[in-house]
């Protein structure tokens, strides 16, 4: 019995083993591939943003407490990277608590939608981006595009992002920081409507009656 494979069906045959080992052995890295991605972006706006003579990183100026962020950041991104390498961290921190891999698809898909609301909300955002609080800003109030859905769009899309990161991983090392997260991102929300209360008055308290501080 003569058997032959056209060359069509080797393709297909291909093109089979190439997804076959995306989904097996890279779908894991997709959300930590798209995590630089996330920094990339806030340093390009600030980059872009220098070129117009503005300072959009402003981060500690206000409250120099701010300082105290960077060695828990800095922490977490060497777990990441020690976890990938096999560098020295604590292993009890990696083991997953959770494997299910209908989940991997869910963290996926949750990751990149909220990279690209990250990006628009960049984008809306325009001269008007600061990481902190710049006092000496002469901004209009935003209260369009993904403003119009949440007053912190910006917080929403990382808050996002680290709980596709929780699915994807499921790790005491993510679930810890993103529980950080929460709690310094809802500390420096309530900073932040301090300030533009008093900079915006009626404005803004009228735009926080029509839109809520999350989503």
């Amino acid at each position: 019995m003569d058997i032959t494979i056209s060359g069509t069906d080797m393709g297909v045959y291909f093109l089979y083993i190439i997804v076959y080992f995306i989904w097996y052995y890279m779908i894991k890295y997709i959300p930590l591939f798209e995590l630089p991605i996330l920094v990339i972006m806030v340093l390009i706006r600030s980059a872009v943003l220098r070129r117009h003579g503005i300072k959009a990183i402003v981060f500690g100026v206000t409250d120099k407490t701010d300082y105290l962020l960077i060695p828990v950041i800095l922490s977490f991104f060497y777990g990441l990277i020690a976890s990938i390498f096999n560098l020295p961290f604590p292993n009890v921190l990696f083991k997953p608590f959770l494997d299910i891999r209908i989940m991997d698809i869910l963290s996926i898909i949750i990751c990149t939608v909220s990279l690209v609301w990250f990006g628009v909300t960049l984008k809306i955002f325009g001269k008007s981006f600061r990481v902190g609080i710049d006092e000496n800003s002469n901004d209009t109030l935003i209260v369009n595009g993904t403003f119009a859905i949440s007053r912190n769009p910006i917080y929403v899309g990382f808050i996002t992002f680290f709980i596709g990161l929780l699915l994807m991983y499921s790790n005491l090392l993510i679930l810890m920081f993103l529980l950080f997260l929460i709690i310094m991102i809802h500390r420096q929300i309530i900073r932040e409507e301090k300030f533009l209360k008093k900079h915006y008055g009626n404005e803004y308290e009228e735009y926080c009656k029509k839109v809520r501080r999350y989503i």
